[in-house]
Parts: C-alpha cells; sequence; structure tokens
C-alpha cells in the first residue's frame, strides 16, 4: 500500500510545479498594427522619392502579414516578392541581402533557397527593439534588391523613436 503524501509535501510538490509553469511561460514583444501601417507606408514613400513603384509588406515576429502597402504602378509579382522577403527576413532574424550574399558565397547556404517560403532577394530587413526581432519589412519592386533594402531602411530610420 503506498504511503500517503504528507501535507507539507503537497505543499512542496505544489509550489515546485509552479514554478515550474511560470518558467514555462514566455513574454515576447512584437509589433503592433500602427507600426506596421507606419513602416509599409515610410517605405512605400522612400521608394516613391526615388521614382520606384513597390509593394511593402511588413510581418510580425511569427511572419503573419500585418500590414500591406502597393504603391500605384506596382507590378502583381511584387506583392508575393515583398511578403516572402519580410517572412524570410523575420525567420532567419537577418536582412535577406546579407543572406542571399552569404549563400552566393557558402556552398553550404546555397540550400536556404530550397526552404519553403523563403526568398534569397535583397529587400528584407528585420524590425528589432534593441536585439530582438519583433517583425520584418519587405520591398519588392525597385530595380535590385539593393534599392529595395534602402527603402525599407529609410523607413525603419523614420520610426526609429517607436522601437525603444
Amino acid at each position: 500500500m503506498p504511503h500517503p503524501i504528507l501535507p507539507t509535501s503537497a505543499l512542496a510538490l505544489a509550489l515546485m510545479a509552479t514554478a515550474a509553469s511560470a518558467q514555462s511561460v514566455r513574454t515576447e514583444q512584437n509589433i503592433s498594427l500602427d507600426l506596421a501601417n507606419q513602416i509599409a507606408a515610410h517605405t512605400v514613400a522612400a521608394c516613391a522619392a526615388n521614382g520606384y513603384a513597390v509593394t511593402a509588406t511588413v510581418v510580425d515576429r511569427a511572419g503573419t502579414v500585418r500590414a500591406v502597402q502597393r504603391a500605384d504602378h506596382a507590378g502583381p509579382h511584387t506583392l508575393d516578392a515583398s511578403r516572402l522577403k519580410a517572412y524570410t527576413s523575420a525567420s532567419a532574424k537577418n536582412t535577406t541581402l546579407a543572406m542571399m550574399e552569404g549563400a552566393q558565397k557558402n556552398p553550404a547556404a546555397a540550400n536556404l533557397v530550397h526552404i519553403p517560403g523563403y526568398l534569397l532577394l535583397g529587400g528584407g530587413v528585420p524590425v528589432k527593439v534593441g536585439n530582438e526581432v519583433i517583425g520584418a519589412v519587405g520591398v519588392g519592386g525597385a530595380p535590385g534588391g539593393h534599392l529595395d533594402e534602402q527603402c525599407a531602411m529609410a523607413a525603419l530610420a523614420k520610426v526609429q523613436e517607436q522601437l525603444k
């Protein structure tokens, strides 16, 4: 016959279980809809100032779309390109331009192009608060991924005060 648990042992077990469950709950920062809309608008405006009709997609930390803006005359392909760049950047917590360059130089990284949903073209930039990635912006439509990235960086500079 098993020994009954003494009341003090039951209390100790309950306290340990509570401490264990508290350690398994995480608090994470994420991008708000308002901030996502601001970043998308600033990105499209930055590219428009340089004569580029683009689409900007902003995703949250999990890669889920939060905001999309497509400039007049932006090609239809820019919708998917911007979304995939944003997803790739949020997922890898890196710029897609850096990832593309790394894959070109390192044969072991070349297989990144085979990950479903990844697009290794410049124009995806993580949105960070300190070192924590809370989302990403992807841009498609400028005549080069490096120019897409410049528009994204200009937009992030406009909202920098909100990312502290």
